[in-house]
């Protein structure tokens, strides 16, 4: 079994994989203080309670884009599973070249994403991955990696609307009852929820605009199943990708 860990800022996701089957997945809180000792005994009480069995973990693949969790992921792998964890960064053999001018810079979450998404819905292909950050990753028909787009993720927009005024309150994201806000509440939710499809439409707009027509377009992360309802752009979702990325990557410097 492969154990598949995708660390976040603001959460980790960790999946076990039978072959190629996604047999469990959980989704965490990212604990930047966390122990291995603390990550480990976490882990443990989650392969209990889904009858999984340590010891029948034979390889452990991480893609992290918070530097100071590394050392505590490994410390964890090597102390309760007894594998020393494979990292996937620019320099990991993926099948997808990178076409970044620093590839040192490209986040290992992006890196899994283009590779997954180039193999799962071919080229050209943009993934938007709605997590702390919203990014647009674009792979080319050659399977490259072309670059992105960053942008301000949902959960930032929320905290500084609540933490830079007075008077407007922290709210959920959702997809409001009605266009035009009757409160406080519905109109953050609706300036929220429709802001954000704005923005993703409008830059996929401009992003298929370039790469043409054929562009296929995929969602993943957090808040990618409120997005894809209301998006022009968007209709897949798929929640897996990143996980999906880690056991393509796995097997193909491991299973050759």
């Amino acid at each position: 079994m492969l154990l598949a860990l995708d660390a976040g800022n603001t959460n980790i996701t960790i999946g076990i994989f039978e072959g190629r089957k996604l047999t469990a997945r959980w989704r965490l809180r990212t604990v930047h203080e966390q122990t291995a000792d603390e990550w480990g005994i976490l882990l443990r009480n989650l392969f209990a309670l889904n009858s999984l069995d340590l010891a029948a973990i034979d390889g452990v693949i991480i893609a992290s884009v918070v530097p100071p969790l590394d050392s505590n992921l490994a410390a964890m792998s090597e102390r309760y599973f007894h594998r020393a964890p494979m990292f996937v960064n620019s320099e990991t053999d993926t099948g997808v070249k990178i076409r970044y001018d620093i590839p040192q810079q490209v986040g290992a979450d992006r890196i899994v994403n283009a590779v997954a998404a180039s193999l799962k819905y071919g080229g050209p292909c943009v993934v938007v991955d709605l997590g702390t950050a919203i990014t647009f990753d674009v792979v080319s028909q050659d399977s490259e990696y072309l670059g992105g787009i960053i942008c301000p993720g949902i959960g930032i927009a929320i905290a500084g609307l609540f933490s830079k005024t007075a008077n407007l309150p922290m709210v959920d994201f959702r997809a409001p009852e009605r266009l035009i806000g009757t409160n406080t509440v519905g109109a953050i939710q609706s300036g929220l929820y429709y802001g954000s499809i704005g923005m993703i439409d409008g830059i996929l707009e401009h992003l298929i605009a370039e790469l043409g027509p054929k562009t296929s377009t995929v969602a993943t992360g957090g808040q990618a199943e409120l997005i894809i309802r209301g998006s022009r752009f968007v209709k897949v979702m798929d929640a897996d990708l990143t996980l999906e990325g880690l056991r393509i990557i796995w097997e193909r410097n491991n299973l050759q």
